[in-house]
Parts: C-alpha cells; sequence; structure tokens
C-alpha cells in the first residue's frame, strides 16, 4: 500500500490535473479533498481534451474509484452534469465509481451571488474570485448554517434548514442590490438535485479506510496551490480552503500517519491569476510569450494568467510547508525557443536580501526578485520519454530547480497530452 498527495507549489494552474490523470493507472482510489468547482483540471488524452471542476481526474481510468470527500464544496448542477457528460461519452459506466461525501457542503444559488456581488462592489480592491461561490459556501460551513450532500436526500426537514439558512442572507443580498430569495423555488431545485444524486452519495471516509486496510494505492488530489491556501498563501489573495498537504487528512478523512509520500507540482515557470503580489511577473514580451505557447487561460474562468520566471524562494517554502519528497515539473516544452532562462533564488525587500518567503503581504508587495540566469534550448522536446533524451540545456534547468528546492525531480512534463511525460523516479514507491 502507498498513499500519495499531489498538490500545487505555486498559485494553482501547475497541471495537477494532467499528473493526477498520468498517475491515476496506479492507483485504486483518487479522491479530492477541498475546494470546490473553483478548481479546473485539464486532462488531453490522444488529442481529446477533458476539463473537469469537481469529479476526481482519475475517472478517465476504468479501474479507479474516485472520491469526493467531505472537505470540498459541491455545486450539484456543475457534478451533475460532470457526471452525465462522462457516462454520455462512455467513459463513466457504473456509478459507483464517482462517490460524494454525504457530510460535503454545498453551494446554492445565494452563494453565488454573494460572490459575484461582493466582487463587484469591492471594485479595484476585488480579490479576483472565480464567482462560484465558493468562499460564501465555506463561511457557511464554519458558521454552521451549512447545508450538506446528505441533507438533500431528506426534502422535508431540507427545508426549514433551507429557510433559516435564507434568513441570514436576505440582509446582505439586499444591501448589495440582489434579487429577493425565492426559497421555496430553491428548495424544489435542492430536492430534485438530491433524487439525481442518491445513487452517488456514500461514506467515502469508510471507503477509504477499507481502501487502506486492504492495502490499496490512493492519490490525493488537489486544488489550487500551496500560495492560495488560507492560512500559508498570500492573504487575503487566496481561496478559503487549505490546499497545502496536511489538508488531504482533514478533508478526506483519515490520520496524518497513513500519508507516505507528497508530490509538489511547479510549472518549468510560474502564473497567477486574478488580485496579488507576484515578485517574479513579467508583464511585457517575455509574459506575452509564455502566455501564447502556453495557453495560459483559466480552465474554469477562462481569464488570462499572469506569467513570469520561475520562483526557488516559492518552492522552497512550498516544501516546508508540504513536506514535498518529490517534484513534479510541468509545461517544461514552453520554454523551448527563450535564450535566457531566469531563475528567482532571493529577494530583496528593502534593500535587505532574504532567501526566505515574506510573511506579510506588504513585504512579498516590496519584493524583488534577484534572479540568476541559465542558458536556454531551442529543441522540441515534446516527444522526449526520457530525461537522458532532453537537451543538455533543459536538463541543466532542471537539476538546478532540483538542487535550489532541495526536493527531487520525479517527474517531468514535456506537453499537454498524457504520454508527453518522462518519469524520472516512482512517486509512489514505499
Amino acid at each position: 500500500m502507498a498513499t500519495l498527495v499531489a498538490v500545487g507549489a505555486q498559485w494553482g494552474d501547475e497541471g495537477k490535473g494532467k499528473l493526477v490523470d498520468w498517475l491515476a493507472p496506479r492507483a485504486d482510489l483518487v479522491v479530492r479533498f477541498h475546494g470546490g468547482n473553483n478548481a479546473g483540471h485539464t486532462l488531453v488524452v490522444d488529442g481529446e481534451r477533458t476539463v473537469l471542476h469537481v469529479v476526481p481526474a482519475g475517472v478517465l481510468h476504468p479501474g479507479t474509484i474516485n472520491l469526493i470527500g467531505p472537505g470540498v464544496v459541491v455545486d450539484p448542477a456543475v457534478l451533475l452534469g460532470e457526471i452525465q457528460a462522462l457516462v454520455a461519452r462512455g467513459v463513466l459506466r457504473d456509478p459507483a465509481r464517482v462517490r460524494v461525501s454525504g457530510r460535503a457542503h454545498v453551494i446554492l444559488p445565494w452563494h453565488k451571488a454573494l460572490d459575484l456581488a461582493r466582487e463587484r462592489a469591492a471594485g479595484a480592491g476585488a480579490i479576483g474570485t472565480t464567482g462560484r461561490g465558493i468562499g460564501p459556501a465555506y463561511e457557511d460551513k464554519v458558521a454552521r448554517r451549512g447545508i450538506r450532500v446528505a441533507d438533500l436526500l431528506a426534502p422535508e426537514p431540507l427545508r426549514e434548514q433551507l429557510e433559516r439558512a435564507a434568513d441570514h442572507k436576505r440582509p446582505e443580498l439586499a444591501h448589495l442590490g440582489c434579487d429577493a430569495l425565492d426559497v421555496g423555488a430553491i428548495w424544489r431545485q435542492a430536492v430534485e438535485w438530491g433524487r439525481e444524486l442518491e445513487p452517488f452519495v456514500d461514506h467515502t471516509g469508510r471507503i477509504l479506510d477499507r481502501a487502506l486496510r486492504d492495502g490499496r494505492n490512493v492519490l490525493f488530489e488537489g486544488a489550487q496551490g500551496t500560495f492560495l491556501d488560507v492560512d500559508h498563501g498570500t492573504y487575503p489573495y487566496v481561496t478559503s480552503s487549505n490546499c497545502v498537504a496536511g489538508a488531504a487528512c482533514a478533508g478526506a478523512g483519515i490520520g496524518p500517519t497513513r500519508i507516505h509520500r507528497v508530490l509538489g507540482i511547479s510549472k518549468a515557470y510560474t502564473t497567477r491569476v486574478g488580485s496579488g503580489p507576484f515578485p517574479s511577473e513579467e508583464t511585457g514580451e517575455l509574459g506575452e510569450q509564455l502566455r501564447r505557447v502556453g495557453e495560459e487561460f483559466g480552465a474554469t474562468t477562462g481569464r488570462p494568467r499572469r506569467c513570469g520566471w520561475l520562483d526557488a524562494v516559492m518552492l522552497r517554502e512550498a516544501a516546508s510547508v508540504n513536506g514535498f519528497t518529490g517534484l513534479a515539473i510541468n509545461k517544461l516544452d514552453v520554454l523551448a525557443g527563450v535564450a535566457e532562462l531566469k531563475i528567482a533564488t532571493a529577494y530583496r525587500i528593502d534593500g535587505k536580501l532574504t532567501h526566505e518567503f515574506p510573511m506579510t503581504l506588504s513585504e512579498i508587495e516590496r519584493a524583488e526578485p534577484v534572479y540568476e540566469s541559465h542558458p536556454g534550448f531551442s529543441e522540441d522536446i515534446t516527444r522526449c520519454r526520457r530525461k537522458a533524451e532532453l537537451p543538455g540545456n533543459a536538463r541543466r534547468y532542471v537539476e538546478r530547480v532540483e538542487a535550489l528546492a532541495g526536493v527531487p525531480v520525479e517527474i517531468l512534463s514535456v506537453g499537454a497530452d498524457r504520454d508527453a511525460t518522462i518519469a524520472c523516479e516512482d512517486p509512489f514507491r514505499a
């Protein structure tokens, strides 16, 4: 048995979906443990593109069970839409391969309305959320007035729960100029969701426990990234859940002694969507080139991503917070044709040099990256399947990243397709 947590080492969008899909044949279960449909995991198999927002990225493999844990917030319409699309394609023939925890909290229409209205009202101070209602749903969870998936299966008590929750929402919705709530319509929709979701609802923690006792391999799929973590990220420009590896325990329902390895996933450069500090951002021609070649547009929102050089200060912090046992570097191929490759190895803040990631937002905003330069490579590497096949400069770049992060590189991605992957080590090894 081996358990592996795969998490983003940057601000999300690191290519976790591709890596989870590639690793999934070695896993008996793939488990989403936090976040919601603000995540967009893109899988490309033989040129066919699949974008998943809630269903775990192991679903394309017929032998893999995919669990949505209690730490996830679920938009029932999105989950049902994804399931129906997968069934229509013949990918999901057995409903038992996707199970959602009855304890997962539900995103309701008022959560999305509040999310969008708050961002509009914030103007220039907007966080840059996806508007999917994730934050407001987590707020209700913590305030102990949330609706859980299992509640959708009991129509009569559900109506009373919705009425109580709506009483808390009406004043703010009215203040923000939103339409009045029709709780009756929301209840009828929620009951229908419950009817359609019932075949997929289960106690995912027990399924997971049995699998671990039986010696199965389990892959935990993170969403967003380390620096969007509500505790460890660039607060307040963060998401509303814990994105680090430790969250897999609470969000899936297992103890920390059952986690064996942690794979940190990074791009060969850095991107960020939305507002917030980005020390190594390139706003000129290089940034545009990375965005164009790397197709850096959000899978969830379509927003263009901000692009810049790889930041080793961030990688070291992510390695520390998550306890990485290995690294996966995505999109190495995007750097082909860049004559000079830079890596931020330190920051200068108010004239002082630091190799540590700053604690406060104001320090990060003032941080000036200190770069070291490396010769680039021009060769097309998308057909390389062994590290030894890479051009020398590409290998040396990877080895330098490995040294700066203090973590071995176990996987390299050299293209969007599933097969465009180089395995340096087995992340599932005991």
